[in-house]
């Protein structure tokens, strides 16, 4: 996953790069193309604030932090293919966000509703979700964030929610369960049915989503959303007007996990369509607009949430479903709701009906008579992408009082982000108050119009960046196809679990939006994912409030890039949190000196005098090492046991050095160098050039396994009992004492001898016998 350039790597930068960069150099070595490359999601909110703090132009602040955080990035020997490099902040980038806003404009999937946002007063702007710290806003710690209505644009993911959910189905083998589960949450398929309830004094109805709708003769209120269109019909008092701004306002300022559920009775009722009794009709700051239909109806003794909401405002509580093997609860006396499926009970006609067969049939009845039908709803919303912002891509349309909302003809794209504009974080969006910007030609009629002043959403530009590396400088559409046949989808994408639900869910929705406008055949991006741990130091997540923050930069200076890279690989498996250690770095700094020495020793050596069984000892060594290595690149991608391996070979060879001839250390030391090549890319190469070897090491083929030099040398020892040969065993070489009595007591041929019998000791000698005493 590409970067935000705030300024500096981190160590979770420096963990995630050396993981694919160690998988790149491998697939390289195996024989495979491999397209590595890099780029940098530029736009954003951050780039602002600095503006605002330090005076200077976002353009400037971005640029500069690119060119530093690549510094970085070459400096730690990343193989990354600068020649693809993308900027989502250049024209020639973010003309074809532009371009495919127009295209899905074209097909009802960009569209503009009126939305509620964060609203600082004092600062008479809107704010980001970041922006909001404890519900102030960030520039003023006492102004509370209000709510604010403005009309959003809105890109229409739900469109695609039941094929995002469906499909993956398709990455089940590829990316982490937890992951599928946190987007299997997000998109959040609910099967029901849509109810109607009128109000007793009019012809409107508010609609209700339910699963249960074999609990609704137990439903005593229903309860809208604060923003609900109706909530203004209802409520016409004007202090409850401000209690339910209030609520709005307040709900937005809080985590929704420890939000105390607030509630406010409208004065009206609307009619049960099953059997005709009045149901109150109250407010409440738990309900959301975004799922569902935004009004709900309670059923306390189904359903904790509206549980504890009635009993703290007394309304009543109406059992209907009890246990299929138990009796009705008693209302009175109930402290927690009956939440499982069971028998129906004081429903009218479908009293005594299993769950299950009353949601179908009432569902059914529901529909025949008008006022409800099955349905399914999601949790996932459209995706709003407006952003009052300066620094990110103009929304190409222009506002013309005669014809409405018109797109930008595409032959004029990019719709450029002038550069000459004051940022203040007052007063709403500053592209508002760029007059040679904002003043515009309808594209249809010719007369005056205005251009949108939103920007769009960061998550746009990364919402499809790694489409453009394999076609980075096309200037006559986004990428060609034809590119993207050959790379796409991607094999290995690694990054951070935190993405879980927004950029890998935007992702798989842009893919889907590609295909059906034809420009790729790929249905999702990413044929695997890999989600890395974080990198702690001292127990907690790396903070500068906290002072555990280390410096890459630091790190190389002191160790080198090897180091600081192979460390980050060595200290945890890749998917586990590693917590930083500096006396692990110079450890790997120590171990990395003492394999350069011993190649070096090596290089120069030209007698070839050496001992049989300590050749054959270090190839199959080596061998075993290969094999070890080789399988967890295959497979589980624990390079801190490919690493480990490669320490013990190098003091397994320290003890063999004295008894190999110079053509088998040097077949050993070519094969230490290329297995290093992925960890150690420094390292590797200046030892492949002491070897005597030109080019890159990590082009060269990867070593080969042999299975017949990774066997182990066996030897058949004499297992005795009191003295007597009762059976034989095969070993290898060196055998330790525990293995062999292990091995000698479980033979079959010797075990009739100890049947009944008291074992007294066994007796192991390393590479000769065992002999087992018994009384």
């Amino acid at each position: 996953m590409l970067p935000y350039p705030s300024g500096k790597l981190h160590m979770g930068h420096v963990r995630n790069y050396s993981i694919g960069d160690a998988l790149a150099r491998h697939m390289w070595m195996r024989g495979y193309n491999v397209l590595h490359p890099m780029g940098w999601d530029s736009f954003g909110l951050p780039a602002e604030n600095a503006a605002i703090k330090e005076g200077r132009h976002p353009r400037d602040w971005t640029l500069s932090n690119i060119a530093h955080m690549k510094a970085q990035m070459q400096r730690l020997g990343f193989a990354f293919d600068w020649s693809r490099e993308v900027t989502t902040c250049e024209p020639e980038y973010y003309r074809w966000n532009q371009w495919f806003f127009l295209k899905m404009f074209e097909r009802g999937l960009a569209y503009r509703k009126e939305a509620l946002l964060n609203w600082c007063p004092e600062c008479a702007t809107v704010l980001a979700n970041e922006q909001v710290v404890n519900g102030c806003c960030w520039r003023h710690e006492t102004t509370p964030v209000e709510q604010r209505a403005m009309r959003q644009w809105f890109l229409k993911t739900t469109a695609y929610a039941a094929e995002l959910l469906d499909d993956m189905r398709q990455l089940e083998n590829g990316w982490p369960e937890r992951v599928l589960a946190m987007q299997r949450n997000w998109i959040g398929r609910s099967e029901g049915a849509e109810i109607d309830f009128k109000l007793d004094d009019s012809s409107q109805a508010i609609r209700v989503f339910t699963t249960r709708i074999d609990t609704i003769y137990g439903a005593t209120c229903l309860i809208l959303a604060p923003a609900h269109p109706l909530v203004e019909t209802l409520v016409t008092k004007e202090d409850e007007r401000l209690k339910v701004k209030e609520m709005i306002d307040s709900t937005a300022r809080q985590d929704p996990g420890k939000l105390e559920k607030v509630g406010l009775f409208t004065g009206r009722y609307a009619l049960h369509p099953f059997h005709g009794g009045k149901v109150p009709i109250w407010i409440g700051n738990f309900v959301l607009m975004g799922y569902g239909t935004g009004a709900i109806m309670a059923v306390p003794a189904h359903d904790a949430r509206d549980f504890e909401f009635c009993r703290a405002y007394g309304i009543p509580v109406v059992p209907v479903i009890r246990p299929k093997d138990g009796a009705l609860a008693d209302a009175a006396t109930m402290t927690e709701p009956f939440e499982e499926y069971g028998i129906v009970e004081n429903s009218g006609p479908w009293s005594r009906l299993p769950s299950e067969t009353a949601r179908a049939r009432m569902a059914a009845f529901a529909a025949e008579h008008g006022f409800g039908t099955a349905s399914i709803t999601y949790r996932i919303k459209d995706w709003g992408i407006s952003r009052q912002r300066y620094w990110g891509t103009p929304i190409p349309m222009i506002h013309c009082e005669s014809c409405g909302i018109v797109p930008v003809a595409e032959k004029d794209l990019p719709v450029l982000l002038p550069l000459d504009v004051e940022i203040t974080g007052t007063g709403g969006s500053p592209l508002e108050h760029v007059e040679s910007f904002i003043h515009a030609t309808c594209p249809k009629c010719g007369g005056a119009g205005r251009r949108e002043s939103d920007t769009m959403d960061t998550f746009v530009d990364s919402s499809w960046y790694f489409y453009r590396y394999c076609d980075p400088r096309n200037d006559s559409g986004p990428f060609a196809s034809k590119e993207i046949a050959r790379w796409f989808p991607i094999d290995q994408y690694i990054g951070g679990v935190e993405h879980a639900i927004l950029h890998l869910i935007y992702s798989r929705f842009w893919t889907k939006m590609m295909r059906d406008i034809g420009i790729v055949s790929n249905n999702e991006p990413a044929e695997r994912l890999f989600t890395q741990g974080m990198v702690i130091k001292d127990g907690a997540k790396m903070s500068k409030s906290l002072g555990n923050v280390v410096s890459p930069d630091e790190m190389v200076a002191k160790f080198g890039a090897d180091s600081a890279r192979m460390y980050s690989l060595f200290a945890a498996p890749p998917d586990r949190d590693l917590d930083w250690q500096e006396d692990g770095v110079s450890g790997i700094n120590r171990f990395l000196a003492r394999v350069y020495r011993f190649v070096t020793r090596q290089a120069g050596r030209t007698e070839n005098a050496g001992k049989a069984a300590d050749e054959r000892q270090a190839r199959r060594r080596l061998h075993q090492t290969i094999q070890k290595i080789s399988a967890d690149f295959d497979s589980r991608w624990h390079f801190n046991t490919s690493i480990a391996s490669l320490m013990e070979l190098v003091n397994d060879l320290h003890k063999l050095e004295a008894g190999l001839s110079a053509v088998c250390a040097r077949e050993v030391c070519e094969a230490i160098t290329l297995l290093l090549a992925p960890f150690a890319p420094y390292t590797a190469q200046e030892l492949w050039i002491e070897l005597g070897h030109t080019g890159p090491a990590f082009r060269e083929p990867w070593p080969a396994f042999d299975p017949e030099l990774a066997k182990e040398d066996l030897i058949e020892l004499p297992v005795q009992v009191n003295g007597k040969l009762r059976g034989h065993i095969q070993v290898a070489l060196g055998t330790a004492k525990e293995e062999l009595e292990r091995l000698a007591l479980a033979n079959e041929k010797v075990q009739p001898f100890l049947a009944g019998k008291q074992i007294g000791k066994v007796i192991a000698i390393v590479d000769r016998l065992v002999n087992i005493v018994v009384k």
